[in-house]
């Protein structure tokens, strides 16, 4: 197995619209295209402004390219950002680490 940490910085404001997005359209659509997520957290700290955080589960680095892209390519998707955007973009950057578990990990 292999995990993917992504990051999302928040567009000022765009947190709560994320947060939207994600519960009203990407998860069913992460379910669709074989995308696990085992958590989602928000900054401690953060504001509207904040950031998402979230640990996504895929089977190898071949699965976990074929998820992204089958999920970006798909139109309910691209009509669904399409839509949430209409006011501006939500994330202003995304970061994106690929991890492998260490042996003595629990």
């Amino acid at each position: 197995m292999i995990y993917e940490l992504r990051i999302y910085d928040a567009a000022p404001g765009k947190l709560t619209n994320i947060n939207r997005r994600f519960n009203d359209h990407t998860m069913g659509l992460f379910a669709r295209h074989g995308i696990k997520v085992i958590g989602f957290w928000e900054h401690a700290e953060s504001a509207d402004d904040g950031q998402l955080i979230y640990i996504c589960e895929f089977a190898d680095q071949a699965a976990m390219d074929a998820a992204w892209e089958s999920f970006r390519a798909d139109p309910e998707w691209i009509a669904a950002k399409a839509a949430s955007e209409v006011d501006g973009e939500l994330v202003a950057h995304i970061t994106s680490i690929v991890m492998t578990r260490t042996p003595y990990a629990p």
